[in-house]
Formats: structure tokens, sequence, C-alpha cells
């Protein structure tokens, strides 16, 4: 099995219901042994509303291009448009990390490339896996430390 963690977010037609949609989504595409909270996060661009943010930890068969494909599935599922980068969305789902790989192609980038500069992935993803490193051996725990918590809410 494949030890993965996937990060949710949503800023469209009920955020917080799109992003528990999405874990019971998740659980069917291997077994889900945790969850973090739900936090509430300020979109990274001026005039979007804020975001519904978490992190799963996802044991699955599937390789991380597969993952890839099924979670672009759920989010089609669930409404989501691509119409702009970084722009609103019902659902967005980001394989953070799969197993300790390193993984670079046109389509899939792991570890995700935007995470160590997201509060909003960090303190999710360390309060269900705290002391975790990334593939090159950097503690996420300092990265967390130096972005700090502004604009971010813990809701449940």
């Amino acid at each position: 099995m494949n030890q993965t963690f996937i990060a949710l977010g949503s800023n469209q037609q009920q955020p917080l219901q799109q992003v528990k949609l999405a874990v019971k989504a998740l659980a069917e595409l291997g077994q889900i042994k945790n969850c973090s909270s739900w936090y509430q996060s300020q979109s990274i661009l001026d005039g979007q509303d804020d975001y519904i943010n978490g992190v799963a930890e996802l044991h699955t068969s599937l390789s991380a291009l597969a993952l890839l494909k099924a979670l672009q599935t759920i989010e089609n599922q669930q409404g989501r448009l691509r119409k702009e980068r970084w722009g609103p969305r019902t659902l967005d789902l980001d394989i953070i990390l799969f197993n300790n790989d390193e993984v670079q192609t046109p389509e899939l980038t792991i570890p995700h490339a935007c995470m160590l500069e997201r509060n909003f992935v960090l303190q999710p993803l360390l309060q269900i896996k705290p002391g975790i490193y990334l593939p090159n051996g950097t503690a996420l725990e300092t990265i967390s430390a130096q972005l700090g918590s502004a604009g971010l809410e813990k809701i449940s």
C-alpha cells in the first residue's frame, strides 16, 4: 500500500460540505488513516472568498499518476471548473506527499511544488503527522514555524 497525503480545499458552494464529501470519495480509493481538522484560510488572491482546507492521509494501491487521475475525477464530480490558475473552486485535491517518493513529470510534482509556501497545507499535515520530513530530509515543522499561522483559523 502507498501512503499518501492529500490536501483538500474549497471556497465555493458550501466549502465545508464539499471537503467532507471529498473525504468520503477518497475513502473509495483506499483507506483513510487520518484526517486533520478543518481550517479556514484567506485566499492567496485578493477578492476571493476564504477557503476551507485540511489534509487526509490515504493508504491506496493506486500509483501516483492513477491517484492524480482519480482525484481529478472527484473534483469534476463535485463541480470543479478550471477557468484560471488559483481561481475559486468547489474542490481542490492535491497529492502533497506519496510514500517517500520524488516525482517530477509534466502532469505531477511530488512533493507538491507549493506546499512549503502554504501554512494551510503544512499545519493540517503536521496535525496528523507531527515530525514528518520531506524525502530530501527537510523537517516540515521548521518550515511551518517560519510560515506562522497568519490568515489561518482552525474551525473544527
